[in-house]
């Protein structure tokens, strides 16, 4: 199996409801989000997808969630924006874009702050 990974990130702010701690608070971050995807065999020009397409695909998926109040979208109406939560977000909109492709999305990492991360991905 090869694997790539991109970058991205955003700024949002957010506050998780029911939270016993400073976190119940509104404040923000400055999100670092990476995808990882995968494949057996390498295209015809030897990648498993351009690094360009892919990166853009990721910006994409994140852009609605940039420079805004997360508790405040319909994404986050029902559970909490927590960087978990985000991440699956994140690679339920990525996934079906990469498999028209060819390509698996193998995970989402979603790094709150520089020592804390969160990973989504399917079983296999």
């Amino acid at each position: 199996m090869f694997e790539v990974s991109v970058q991205t990130t955003i700024s949002a702010s957010h506050r998780l409801r029911g939270h016993q701690g400073k976190c119940e608070k509104l404040h923000g971050h400055n999100w670092r989000i990476e995808a990882t995807a995968g494949r057996e065999e390498l295209d015809g020009l030897g990648m498993v997808v351009d690094f360009s397409i892919f990166r853009q695909m990721l910006k994409e998926a994140t852009a609605s969630f940039d420079h805004t109040d997360l508790n405040g979208l319909p994404e986050f109406e029902r559970v909490n924006p927590s960087s978990e939560n985000l991440a699956r977000i994140v690679y339920e909109r990525l996934r079906p874009r990469l498999a028209r492709g060819g390509v698996r999305l193998l995970r989402v990492t979603v790094w709150e702050t520089e020592g804390s991360a969160a990973v989504y991905h399917e079983e296999e």
